[in-house]
C-alpha cells in the first residue's frame, strides 16, 4: 500500500490515511470525495496533496475532534446519519459537521423550534420511522414532559426445591416479596396503591427509598406498570445460596435466589 507522505509531490493514494486529533483512521480517497462541495471534497480532490499537513508518519493530520470523526466518515460513505442510543455528542458532531461544510449533516443534527416554542433535536428520518413504528404498533409511548426521568430497582427473592430425585421437577415456593427502590416519588407515580409504604410511611416525595414492597407477587405486573410508565430495562443481577431442609445431605435442597432489575426512564 502506498503511503501519502507529506514530501511526496505525487497524486493521492487510492487508500488514504488520517491523523484526526490522534485518532487514526484508514479510507477510500473515493470516501473523501463523496461530498464535492465540503472541505474534504476540496482538500482531497486536488490533483496532488503538497499543501496538506502530515504527521511525523506522513499521514493526513487534521486537528479536529477524533471521536467524532467517525460519524463524518460514515456519514460520507453512504449519506445515512447513524447514531448510537442516547448520544449526548450532538451539539460537537454538529460543530463539527459545520467545520466540514457537509450542510445536509449539520442540517440534520441542528435543534429545531417546535409549535409551542421549545427547542429539541432534529432526529434523523430513519429514527422517525421507527419511532412512528413502535408508538403505532404498541410497543412505546412518548413520555410525557410532566414525568420525570430517573431510575427504580425491582429486587425479586424467591426459593425452590430439588428432590432427591435428579429427574424431578422442582418445586417452586411463593415469592417472599417484590421490593421497590428508588425516588419515592417516581415509585408512587408507576405503582400507586399497588406499593406498600409501611415501612418507611414519612418519605418525601423526592427522597429515595429502598423499603418500599409490592401488595402482588406477580414479576410481571410489575415489568408491566414500568413498561406502561416508559420506564425500559437496563440490567439485571441475580445471586443464589444453596441450603438443607435438615442435616441429612440426602434430603431436599432448598435454593434461594435474589434477583435485582434496574429500569431507567430517560
Amino acid at each position: 500500500m502506498a503511503k501519502a507522505s507529506g514530501g511526496s509531490r505525487g497524486a493521492f493514494p487510492e487508500l488514504v490515511e488520517l491523523n484526526v486529533g490522534g485518532q487514526v483512521y484508514v479510507t477510500r480517497r473515493s470516501t473523501l470525495l463523496s461530498v464535492p462541495d465540503s472541505l474534504l471534497g476540496r482538500m482531497f480532490g486536488q490533483q496532488e496533496p503538497a499543501e496538506l499537513s502530515t504527521d511525523s508518519k506522513g499521514r493526513f493530520f487534521l486537528d479536529r475532534d477524533g471521536f467524532l470523526f467517525r460519524y463524518i466518515l460514515d456519514y460520507l460513505r453512504d449519506g445515512k446519519l447513524v447514531l448510537p442510543d442516547y448520544f449526548r455528542e450532538r451539539a460537537g458532531l454538529r460543530r463539527e459537521a459545520e467545520f466540514f461544510e457537509l450542510r445536509e449533516l449539520a442540517r440534520r443534527l441542528a435543534p429545531i423550534v417546535s409549535k409551542e416554542n421549545s427547542v429539541g433535536d432534529e432526529h434523523d428520518p430513519d429514527e422517525g420511522a421507527l419511532l412512528v413504528a413502535a408508538t403505532t404498533s404498541g410497543l412505546s409511548e412518548p413520555r410525557s414532559p410532566s414525568q420525570k426521568c430517573g431510575y427504580i430497582t425491582i429486587g425479586y427473592r424467591g426459593s425452590y426445591t430439588i428432590g432427591r430425585d435428579i429427574q424431578t421437577d422442582a418445586k417452586f415456593r411463593r415469592v417472599a416479596r417484590i421490593t421497590v427502590c428508588g425516588k419515592t416519588s417516581l415509585a408512587k407515580e408507576v405503582f400507586g396503591d399497588t406499593l406498600n409504604e409501611s415501612r418507611d410511611p414519612d418519605r418525601p416525595p423526592e427522597r429515595y427509598t429502598s423499603r418500599y414492597y409490592l401488595k402482588y407477587n406477580f414479576l410481571e405486573q410489575a415489568f408491566d406498570r414500568l413498561a406502561e410508565a416508559g420506564f425500559r430495562m437496563l440490567a439485571c443481577n441475580s445471586t443464589g445460596t444453596c441450603a438443607y431442609t435438615s442435616s441429612d445431605p440426602n434430603e431436599d435442597k432448598i435454593w434461594s435466589s435474589y434477583t435485582e432489575y434496574v429500569f431507567c426512564r430517560e
